[in-house]
């Protein structure tokens, strides 16, 4: 190997390579998380299509949208792969893989976890070089690297393309936003009177939930500075949205289900600052460009924060120990500590962060003061 590069040390690189396998059939700030590792491969196999492994509403995104992914093969529903959306068919993993080792993969890259149930998937296609992360319950790939649980994840998935010779060409996740995510964006919202900001205070894990009345407070507080308020969630999260408007006492716009994927991306590209828990919709709206604050538990603080702070502001909540019962949630990944950190509770961790924290950083965006340097990270879309 080479000497080490920004995203690790830098592999030999695969020559005459027409087509590349990616597996990442998991969640949107997964996705986002890869965006950087798929840039570097395009950059150091320019003329190679890229095809993602994903879910369905992977190929909704990526249809028609620029960037370094040309096609999405919808994975079926397996078990270590994804779970199958409502209403999804039964497909056969074995027919798709079959399939799609007749298209005729050069390298197939896992990006995906530990690689127990993705490496065989991967190691299926035939292609002459597979590549990716490894835990130790996992089989090898000709090119590995192990799978560490704490790392950051944008670092990760570098290291990873950096084995098949992608050198880092930015840090950066950058997601497109079309036209038509604007169009729909400008018919569901309408143009603004006023500077927008948005809250998302949803996750699907509810540990990772600030309390519902805090976002409510900072809506209030955004609402009286000037600001149109929206408050986004999905269909799964509308009794927390709907709770934060009730408790908000202000007018403030809830958004459920009103917006595709790419739409909700708009938004946020038309919007002065996100705020939101760690989940998918806060690294969407940094991808896009948009100002965040984004509340984190310090575990997944590690992994899922933004290096980055001339735009973004995480929050880290320290708590380490299940607010109802007291058990130490941080050693199930350290076996050589005492207990195994699980209990059954699922009550916030990030419950600790006060308001004043959310606030004062959403105030150092919006109003930054004499000289700060503001630029973005990147042209905003």
């Amino acid at each position: 190997m080479d000497s080490p590069a920004l995203g690790g040390p830098l592999g030999e690189r695969v020559p005459d390579v027409a087509r590349i396998a990616v597996l990442r059939a998991n969640a949107l700030g997964d996705l986002i998380f890869l965006l950087p590792a798929l840039e570097s491969l395009r950059a150091a196999y320019p003329t190679a299509e890229i095809v993602l492994f994903g879910a369905p509403w992977h190929a909704t995104l990526w249809r028609d949208r620029p960037g370094p992914v040309d096609r999405v093969l919808v994975v079926p529903p397996a078990p270590g792969i994804r779970e199958p959306g409502p209403d999804e068919p039964p497909g056969s993993l074995d027919d798709f893989l079959a399939d799609a080792a007749r298209e005729g993969y050069d390298l197939a890259l896992q990006v995906h976890g530990g690689g127990a149930n993705s490496n065989p998937v991967m190691s299926r296609l035939g292609a002459r070089v597979t590549a990716g992360l490894r835990a130790e319950d996992a089989p090898p790939l000709d090119r590995w690297l192990r799978y560490v649980y704490y790392q950051p994840e944008v670092t990760r998935y570098l290291e990873v393309v950096a084995l098949v010779g992608a050198g880092a060409v930015t840090v950066v996740p950058t997601l497109a936003v079309t036209d038509a995510d604007r169009a729909q964006a400008r018919a569901v919202l309408g143009e603004p009177d006023r500077p927008r900001v948005a809250l998302h205070p949803g996750a699907s894990d509810t540990r990772r939930r600030w309390p519902a009345r805090r976002f409510a407070e900072v809506a209030r507080t955004l609402h009286d500075d000037g600001y149109e308020v929206l408050v986004t969630g999905t269909p799964a999260e509308r009794a927390v949205v709907d709770e934060v408007v009730a408790a908000a006492g202000v007018p403030v716009r809830p958004q459920v289900g009103t917006l595709s994927l790419g739409g909700l991306a708009a938004a946020y590209a038309g919007c002065a600052l996100v705020v939101s828990n760690d989940t998918g919709p806060l690294h969407l709206a940094g991808a896009v460009g948009t100002p965040t604050v984004g509340v984190y538990w310090v575990g997944n603080m590690i992994n899922g924060a933004t290096p980055l702070r001339g735009r973004h502001r995480p929050i880290a909540a320290w708590t380490t120990r299940c607010p109802v019962c007291g058990v130490d949630c941080t050693p199930g990944i350290y076996p050589h500590r005492p207990g195994d950190g699980n209990c059954p509770h699922r009550d916030s961790f990030v419950a600790d962060v006060p308001v004043v924290e959310v606030l004062e950083a959403a105030a150092d965006l919006l109003h930054p003061g004499p000289g700060a340097v503001t630029a973005p990270d990147r042209p905003r879309p």
